[in-house]
């Protein structure tokens, strides 16, 4: 893996160096396309590499069977062999998507990530994790399939809308809260930075949660046991996003009010105080995300819920905080309380 400010303009070299001869397959889409498709051409170009670029459109709906069939689609009619890299080129619909591609076509091609955007870099381009959405839940269907190469430009984060900014740093929260203590107290200390997109932080933050994630995933690469952790507040967050058609919440949106509702049933159940949920609480919304979604179905996604991936003998388990920076999964949330915590977000 590479991070580092300022290095896109070395990616034909890494790409090299992991292997890659001549043709490389990019995946990207129109938002992301329209900022870097000619100069990512043009960069791997002039390294002496053969660049074609597949553009889908920006999106959580192109994380669909209808995607996935095109972009295979485009790999048979260009001849792809099964030493050619495919690269996922944006955010983390175009890396799932990508991903997924790589590990069914040719039944495995080499992947390498280049995420874009925050939620990428410290989270979906990272561990393996690829797939598409099915109407009746989000991830449902997909492959455990590892990247090549992660080539992390926090650079790229400045061309990011304020909105696609911001829902990144929900999963950065999410980190602080469940296994980083250290690393929420300094979001909370220099929120200033994090506003003007600083390069030494943003530099810093990413690393840190791409090392955060790694170790959770090299201990459980396949969603055994510790990895679920991980899904902290995705519980209700896929369940939202499902039941509003993939249209309404970006995913860290959806993210940041399922940590709201789960800090909610931590604190119900005794196992979280109320002080510990404040702080949650206050960093979010200072961050500018969303904590409640108001309109929305409840009983609908209770439904939504019971396609969650972690669901086991019919309960749904839940990853809830004991503390800023400790968190376990516990089955024996009853419905009552979850419907409760829902009704007040």
């Amino acid at each position: 893996q590479i991070i580092e400010w300022g290095s896109l303009g070395q990616l034909a070299e890494a790409l090299q160096a992991s292997g890659a001869r001549k043709r490389v397959f990019v995946v990207t889409d129109s938002a992301v396309g329209a900022l870097y498709a000619g100069a990512i051409h043009a960069l791997l170009e002039q390294g002496g590499l053969e660049p074609h670029i597949f553009t889908v459109p920006a999106g959580e709906g192109s994380k669909s069977l209808r995607c996935f069939e095109l972009v295979l689609g485009w790999l048979v009619e260009q001849h792809a062999e099964r030493t050619d890299p495919v690269i996922a080129f944006g955010g983390g619909v175009v890396g799932d998507l990508t991903g997924f591609v790589a590990a069914s076509y040719r039944r495995g091609v080499p992947l390498v990530q280049v995420p874009t955007t925050l939620l990428a870099q410290v989270d979906s381009a990272i561990g393996g994790k690829t797939g598409i959405n099915h109407p009746l839940g989000k991830n449902l269907i997909g492959a455990f399939y590892q990247p090549g190469l992660i080539f992390v430009d926090p650079v790229t984060l400045l061309t990011l809308p304020e909105r696609a900014y911001r829902e990144g740093w929900a999963e950065i929260v999410k980190y602080g809260v469940i296994m980083d203590a250290e690393l929420f107290t300094m979001l909370e200390e220099r929120l200033p930075e994090l506003e003007r997109r600083g390069a030494d932080l943003l530099t810093q933050v990413v690393a840190r949660c791409i090392r955060l994630k790694m170790d959770v995933v090299q201990g459980d690469e396949r969603d055994g046991g510790l990895r679920n952790i991980l899904n902290y507040g995705h519980t209700f967050g896929h369940a939202l996003e499902a039941t509003t058609e993939y249209g309404t919440w970006l995913h860290g949106e959806a993210v940041s009010i399922g940590m709201e509702v789960a800090g909610y049933i931590a604190v119900a159940h005794g196992l979280l105080s109320q002080a510990e949920l404040a702080r949650q609480r206050k960093l979010s919304q200072a961050i500018g995300l969303p904590i409640a979604c108001p309109g929305v179905d409840g009983e609908a996604i209770l439904v939504a819920m019971q396609h969650d991936k972690k669901v086991q003998d019919g309960r749904t388990r839940w990853i809830l905080p004991t503390r800023i920076g400790h968190s376990q999964m516990y089955s024996d949330i009853p419905v009552e309380l979850v419907r409760e915590a829902i009704a007040v977000v």
